[in-house]
């Protein structure tokens, strides 16, 4: 399986998720967010190819994170393979937080492949970058509007979890 990402496995990031992390930065978002800080990353047939397996090999290698982080783009415009990493990095003993401009409400409505990724996601921040609502003191996330929820207690309970509340 192939998977259209906008560069290569970013190692250490202590911004994109608590903990020390791995981001997988996905190519492909139609959200278009204005003032969005990675608009490179919108063309759906942008980016680089590469092959599942290759991602796989370099999560399994890793060393010293405490998860990774799939991010964009949106990772939802190619579900079915961010299912995979999601999935491989829990065998790896990797937590994974997710960004989306998708809502938990719309994920949780949406086509299976959609549905299946946010049940193998342990984290989500969730709702489009509003520049209005943008503040340097959110947590992990780039506007007031967006949410920090945890995906497991969130579908368990039947209503949303928030990890952080400001």
């Amino acid at each position: 399986m192939e998977v259209r990402l906008a560069s290569g496995l970013q190692k250490d990031s202590i911004v994109d998720g608590s903990g020390i992390r791995t981001v997988i930065w996905f190519q492909g978002c139609l959200h278009h967010c204005y003032m969005c800080h990675n608009p490179e990353t919108w063309d759906l047939n942008g980016g680089i190819v590469f092959d599942l397996d290759d991602i796989k090999e370099e999560i399994k290698n890793l060393k010293y994170q405490s998860g990774i982080t799939l991010s964009g783009g949106d990772p939802f415009f190619q579900a079915e393979s961010a299912t995979e990493i999601a999935k491989y990095a829990h065998e790896c003993n990797l937590n994974v937080w997710c960004y989306t401009g998708f809502t938990y409400e719309e994920l949780i409505e949406a086509d299976d492949d959609k549905k299946n990724l946010l049940k193998n996601v342990d984290v989500l921040v969730d709702g489009r970058f509003e520049n209005e609502k943008k503040s340097l003191a959110c947590k992990f996330r780039g506007s007031t509007n967006q949410r920090i929820i945890d995906v497991p207690k969130s579908i368990e309970q039947g209503d949303i979890v928030l990890l952080y509340e400001d």
